[in-house]
């Protein structure tokens, strides 16, 4: 038996004496027992601190019926988290399952049976138990989970660089609160920059630390950033060994703006995407060596590429193509190529906005919502001469 300043509270709504005297006596050793004859007082004491910890309510109750009754405890943000059980005397499934979709849990039926009225009460107790113990995990594994958005997003690089020239746009859209996608520059000077973009595999919190892992692993590159297939090399080097169920695909590129080159390498990423205003066709830049964290002796090469005025080139992650619609079908590398063929926007942060409005209209939903993965690209355009 509980001590009695264990014991749960049960309010008991009915009209009849004879029902109210045959459930206390059932119950009023185990649990604190709160009467109402109707149903005007027993919202009175159901909204009373402190809450009962469940309703028995009679159904078929003068002025206002039990389905009316739980309706009302059922809007009120007090006491809609109350489990309710319907005493009643009727026994059609119509009658029962218009109490469920008012919001009880179960029914009890008259004439009242001690063992089953003990047993359903102790079980609807325990499973609100359960759900408010599951509630409180949540909130605190969500409070966590905002707590990583925020350190994760503190990694990321608070304003885009500049260099004279040359414009960057970047778009970072997580599928939950925490990703496995990570970008990043290193400053040479103001006439040159590298850029890494990497995606880990897999999704949440694994992929999310794996990702932070890349913050410092770039910044031990900086001796050497002019040189792409070296910079993946070292990220290899530094992440093999330290995780065993997931991989990173990068890209790294070094801008020269004094030189007017492009400097690229990849790690079993996507390809960069290369083009310009003057000429036709997207060039798909494949440079590709094994991903990174898996193989010690991966080696990786670079290719050289000049810049003009008007060139463009998009790093990106596996999330663009990848994206799918209703139907199923992914958005692709061939309608990939084809919008930046047709897109005419005049700097990079228009174009990475109608890019991700493309790709919003493709899925028929907001890029907030259900993606397929996490979304990251930069677009780079060159401006000087």
């Amino acid at each position: 038996m509980n001590q009695p300043d264990q014991k749960k509270t049960i309010l008991l709504v009915d009209d009849a004496p004879a029902n109210i005297q045959v459930v206390n006596s059932i119950l009023k050793d185990t649990y604190r027992i709160r009467i109402a004859t109707n149903g005007a007082k027993a919202l009175e004491l159901a909204s009373t601190l402190p809450y009962p910890d469940l309703i028995l309510l009679d159904v078929m109750m003068p002025e206002m019926d039990g389905y009316e009754v739980c309706s009302r405890l059922k809007s009120n943000p007090d006491t809609k988290d109350i489990p309710v059980i319907f005493l009643t005397g009727q026994t059609e499934i119509e009658d029962e399952t218009r109490g469920f979709q008012v919001g009880a849990v179960d029914y009890i039926h008259k004439p009242f049976s001690p063992a089953v009225v003990m047993a359903r009460v102790e079980t609807h107790l325990v499973l609100r138990g359960i759900r408010e113990q599951l509630a409180q995990q949540l909130k605190t594994i969500q409070k966590e989970m905002e707590t990583a958005r925020e350190i994760q997003l503190s990694i990321l690089p608070t304003e885009i660089p500049t260099l004279e020239g040359l414009e960057i746009a970047a778009r970072y859209i997580p599928m939950t609160s925490v990703a496995g996608d990570f970008y990043d520059f290193i400053i040479v000077d103001k006439e040159r920059m590298g850029i890494l973009v990497a995606d880990v595999s897999g999704h949440g919190m694994p992929a999310a630390l794996i990702a932070s892992m890349l913050k410092i692993a770039l910044a031990a590159q900086v001796a050497h950033a002019a040189d792409p297939a070296r910079v993946l090399s070292g990220l290899n080097e530094t992440l093999c060994g330290k995780f065993q169920h997931h991989y990173v695909t990068a890209a790294y590129l070094f801008v020269d703006m004094a030189k007017k080159t492009l400097k690229y390498a990849g790690a079993g990423h996507p390809p960069l995407l290369f083009w310009s205003a003057s000429s036709d066709g997207i060039r798909s830049i494949e440079e590709n060596g094994l991903f990174l964290g898996k193989f010690p002796w991966a080696t990786y090469s670079s290719v050289d590429l000049p810049l003009k005025s008007g060139d463009w080139c998009l790093l990106y992650t596996d999330g663009i193509p990848e994206t799918t619609n209703q139907l199923g079908l992914e958005f692709g590398a061939e309608r990939f190529k084809q919008f930046l063929a047709m897109e005419q926007s005049p700097d990079a942060n228009q174009f990475a906005d109608h890019l991700l409005q493309e790709l919003s209209r493709w899925a028929a939903r907001g890029l907030s919502e259900d993606l397929d993965d996490d979304i990251t690209m930069l677009a780079i355009h060159v401006t000087g001469n």
